[in-house]
């Protein structure tokens, strides 16, 4: 079930490959995670030290949030994967010029996953067909809707 998507990400990058990622929440966090309070649009997923991490990605915490802790929202969050999965994606994003991003956090089994993309920056004329496809299929369904 899906919390929040990040729709820019498939509009400026074409995704090659999927990842799911556990993240590392702190209590206040996952309270507003399941409010619907979190943003992904300016999130990005960097690689540091052998280990993946989200930065970015905005989570506004709930107003009865402890009195004992200053949240911060925008603060790095440590992602969790199979080492041959992070090994993997390192070659990648450091060899092949790929790019990491967030594409939707949702949850499985009662846990807050991050979906990840292994993507390629699309290009201006790319993002330019994408729009023309989908105004297309737009136009076909409507006219057979009315033909």
């Amino acid at each position: 079930m899906s919390i929040v998507e990040n729709r820019k990400a498939l509009h400026d990058y074409s995704i090659e490959e999927r990842f799911e990622a556990g993240l590392v929440l702190e209590g206040w966090e996952v309270k507003a995670i399941r409010a619907g309070r979190a943003q992904l649009k300016e999130g990005y997923v960097i690689v540091r030290s052998a280990e993946l991490f989200l930065i970015g990605a905005h989570i506004t915490p709930l107003p009865e949030a402890s009195t004992h802790i200053h949240p911060d929202p925008v603060r790095t969050r440590k992602l969790l994967l199979r080492a041959e999965e992070i090994h993997k994606l390192i070659g990648k994003v450091e060899r092949a010029g790929y790019t990491l991003v967030p594409l939707d956090l949702h949850y499985k089994g009662g846990r807050v996953k991050l979906q990840i993309g292994l993507a390629k920056g699309k290009k201006l004329y790319d993002k330019r067909a994408t729009e023309k496809e989908r105004e297309w299929q737009r136009e076909k369904q409507r006219l057979l809707k009315h033909g």
